[in-house]
């Protein structure tokens, strides 16, 4: 197979000049050519006056070798795909493995298992996504919260309520499996290929949903609304399960249970290390939601072109004298920002968009980065305790009932409380109040946030708008703890499988079922 690289195609190019480019490329004749698989579509807006496409794509073509040498110097490759290959199934108990959570990392955990014949038993201390959905409509509509069924605990994980990013820093022979799953699933094709792939809210509501009707086709006993609340162990091994569910308490005996609790499972947490679970602090990030309107970024980044292009977004960073980092984390574009709390009392936003992207706004956490040595603390829940300080801070200052507490770029920088919004609406519901941000943050954060913005600005004009709308406060970037776990992906409790983003191990959608995936492996092989 050859790969073609770095092919230009105008804004309002079509598949028929990419094929003609591709077949110049190769010195031959566009209908000479078999069909194009594309490989990965991005934007150059390097220049805004001539902001194009540039494609990747491959061919199977006779006479491979000649072409490529009679190509040389035209970015074009030989490649050969190498599938990903489930290992030998080796083991042998004959207990169902339990997993622990249906986030991606439960998820796909699961489903590899099932597919090579190991049906679980999956434990989702939420509710279905239909049922979640409507749960947390009515709290974003009335403040009214659902401690057990909310943007945190549900299937599909906390992702399931966000903009769907499929971007990873890492590089695992994985990816391509785990997007070809979600493209069965349900998810655009489009992800397979995009410089910068989402799914969207809506569209992954139902890629859930697929993937759940997969898992119990293939024997899976799938059950909604019963939580973890302890280990049976025998001998330094998990013999069971203890379980809390609509018809109480129970006992689930099992020998590989794989723990995939997301990152807000803060009683799951505590409940391990009473268990004895060896686990440590982990650094994450704190900060704010920023919130602009879609089209002043997307033309600021595409220049006049921004119209006929998909909404912008960005990736932002800097660093100060005072040894602190400010970062962009999860952007939305033409999102909102949700409430996003599974605690009464405490407030925690964060960022979903659909798959339109169409909403009249872009949002992005802004955060600065903490670490043991800014928590309460030296035990392993010192980052949890230092979360919720703040969730509470933000939950007081908005005055109640979730509202949040907001407040413009312009009145940040200048010290002074809020009165009301300018060109920015915030799009945060169930309300917002007007004010002073400063006493939900730690100062420390606050003054690294006020440098960063100037910094950030000459990066991206308009950045720090005064009219740009800061939402309080964003705490839950990543888990605040990471549960030990060896080479071969056990706790030392052996027949503990931690897993994902809430065991410390994962950052994201993709990156989460990737790990999943590798401890389906690690369980498989005994």
């Amino acid at each position: 197979m050859l790969r073609i690289a770095n092919l230009p195609l105008p804004v309002d190019g079509d598949m028929d000049l990419l094929r003609k480019r591709a077949a110049r490329a190769l010195g031959v004749r566009p209908g000479a050519l078999g069909e194009l698989e594309l490989v990965r579509q991005s934007i150059d807006a390097r220049n805004k006056y001539n902001v194009h496409y540039v494609y990747t794509v491959e061919v199977n073509m006779p006479n491979e070798a000649a072409l490529l040498k009679a190509a040389s110097g035209q970015n074009i490759s030989l490649v050969e795909r190498t599938p990903y290959v489930f290992p030998a199934v080796k083991r042998r108990s004959s207990l169902p493995p339990v997993v622990v959570g249906m986030g991606p990392a439960g998820l796909f955990a699961a489903l590899l298992l099932a597919r090579h014949g190991l049906p679980c038993v999956v434990l989702e201390r939420g509710q279905d996504v239909d049922r979640r959905t409507l749960d947390v409509g009515d709290f974003w509509a009335t403040g009214a919260l659902d401690e057990g069924s909310n943007v945190q605990f549900g299937e599909g994980g906390a992702g399931t309520f966000s903009d769907g990013k499929l971007t990873t820093g890492t590089h695992d022979r994985r990816i391509s499996a785990v997007l070809d799953t979600l493209v069965e699933a349900g998810a655009p094709a489009d992800v397979k290929y995009s410089h910068k792939p989402h799914i969207g809210t809506d569209i992954l509501r139902e890629v859930v949903k697929a993937i759940r009707r997969e898992l119990i086709s293939l024997g899976c006993d799938v059950r909604f609304g019963h939580r973890l609340t302890g280990l049976k162990v025998s001998a330094g091994a998990v013999a069971g399960a203890e379980a809390e569910g609509p018809q109480g308490h129970y006992l689930l005996a099992c020998d590989a249970l794989v723990l995939a609790p997301g990152h807000s499972a803060r009683d799951t947490f505590a409940m391990l290390r009473e268990a004895g679970v060896p686990m440590e602090q982990k650094k994450f990030a704190v900060g704010v939601r920023i919130e602009h309107r879609q089209q002043d970024i997307s033309f600021r980044q595409y220049g006049g072109a921004w119209e006929k292009l998909p909404p912008s977004d960005y990736k932002l960073a800097c660093h100060l004298p005072s040894g602190r980092s400010a970062f962009t984390f999860c952007v939305c574009p033409g999102g909102q920002v949700v409430a996003a709390a599974s605690e009464q009392g405490g407030l925690v936003t964060n960022g979903m968009s659909r798959r339109a992207r169409d909403g009249e706004n872009i949002n992005g956490g802004l955060l600065v980065g903490v670490g043991p040595e800014d928590f309460p603390g030296q035990d392993p829940l010192a980052g949890v305790r230092f979360q919720t300080q703040w969730e509470q801070a933000a939950f007081r200052l908005g005055g109640g009932l979730f509202q949040a507490p907001v407040q413009r770029v312009e009145d940040f920088l200048q010290s002074r409380p809020s009165q009301g919004p300018g060109a920015v609406l915030p799009t945060y519901r169930p309300g917002v109040t007007w004010t002073s941000l400063v006493p939900c943050l730690p100062d420390y954060v606050t003054g690294t946030l006020a440098g960063a913005l100037p910094l950030l600005d000459r990066k991206l004009r308009g950045f720090a708008s005064p009219d740009a709308v800061l939402t309080g406060v964003e705490t839950r970037s990543s888990s605040p703890v990471r549960i030990l776990r060896d080479d071969r992906l056990q706790s030392p409790l052996r027949g503990l499988y931690p897993c994902g983003e809430g065991a410390g191990y994962a950052g994201g959608i993709v990156s989460a079922a990737v790990d999943g995936m590798r401890v389906a492996e690690a369980v498989a092989g005994g």
